[in-house]
């Protein structure tokens, strides 16, 4: 498929994906309860973008759904970032979304932010369907250039890269027939203070029996251990790409140039002495607080003992005239 030319940014926000990706956790769980076995394929189908199983075969698999909604952002300039999403109705028959409650959706949307517009839709799907430019020519008289945000739910553990694909529609000449085509466009993920707390707070969700400190303290240490490794691999790739690109090997590109003068600017700030007085204040600021919490768990431990060891020996001391232990 060919690649965008439009020259637009797309900057695309950690809700969308996790939006995207709940509507299709919860389409699927209702499709496939665990408890329940159908006999006929009425009551068990969604109509959300899934057709009914031809027959109640146990050994047929189910079909995988699809769901749709719209998503939401604001265009700058040649910078489109997209912020949030909501869900659509979809109408299998007729292949088309329901436009009434797309519009009451809008309205009740733009109360809310009045600066948010819709930008495109989405969809889920290893790749994108003939039957999907219906959609999107549906909704080009909302936006006349809509965007259609993909995200693959299949998973594969040999891939990176996020499951998500943005498309635009551009016309081509097919054949000497002029004819829209989805054609694949780059984006960046773009997190505010808010977001990147709510996404660490869901990737670091703690067991439904609360877990042992120790038991968290491993999985803290092993996320850490993680981001460091991947972060060693990205510097070792980028190292890699400087040496042929010194070499010969690849052509020379400006702006990836830049970005890497860039970021090397940044590390002499680390070496500084200002940098290394805060964080060895940091350091022992936490090894007291450590030590404190020791000696306060130590004092706890020790009134524990005693008050066990004046509760043992009261009786007997007031019988022997023994002065209680205190």
């Amino acid at each position: 498929m060919a690649s965008s030319g439009s020259g637009l940014t797309f900057k695309l926000h950690p809700l969308v994906i996790v939006n995207i990706s709940d509507h299709y956790t919860r389409v699927k769980s209702q499709m496939n309860p665990p408890s329940l076995t159908c006999s006929a394929p009425s009551p068990c189908a969604l109509s959300n973008g899934a057709d009914a199983p031809d027959s109640a075969d146990p050994s047929t698999s189910p079909p995988t759904p699809r769901v749709f909604g719209c998503v939401v952002g604001v265009q700058r300039g040649r910078t489109v970032e997209i912020f949030n999403s909501f869900e659509l109705l979809y109408d299998p028959k007729t292949h088309s979304l329901d436009r009434t409650f797309l519009e009451k959706k809008q309205e009740l949307y733009k109360k809310v932010f009045p600066h948010f517009y819709i930008l495109g839709w989405y969809s889920t799907g290893s790749d994108a369907l003939e039957s999907d430019m219906h959609i999107h020519k549906a909704l080009m008289d909302i936006n006349e250039s809509p965007v259609y945000v993909l995200l693959n739910p299949s998973i594969n553990h040999a891939q990176k890269d996020l499951p998500v694909t943005i498309y635009e529609s551009e016309l081509h000449v097919i054949e000497g027939i002029p004819q829209l085509i989805f054609v694949r466009s780059s984006y960046t993920i773009e997190t505010v203070e808010a977001e990147r707390i709510s996404v660490d707070h869901v990737a670091h969700l703690k067991p439904s029996d609360g877990g042992s400190a120790a038991t968290q303290l491993a999985a803290h240490l092993a996320g850490i251990h993680s981001a460091i490794k991947m972060l060693n691999s990205r510097i070792r790739i980028l190292h890699s790409y400087l040496l042929a690109m010194q070499n010969g090997d690849i052509p020379l590109e400006n702006s990836l140039l830049r970005q890497v003068s860039s970021l090397i600017r940044r590390l002499p700030v680390t070496e500084s002495g200002k940098f290394q007085d805060d964080f060895l204040m940091e350091y022992n600021d936490t090894m007291l607080i450590t030590y404190l919490a020791m000696s306060t768990n130590c004092s706890s431990v020790m009134n524990e003992l005693i008050e066990k060891f004046n509760t043992a020996y009261d009786r007997h001391s007031r019988r022997g005239g023994r002065t209680v232990f205190i």
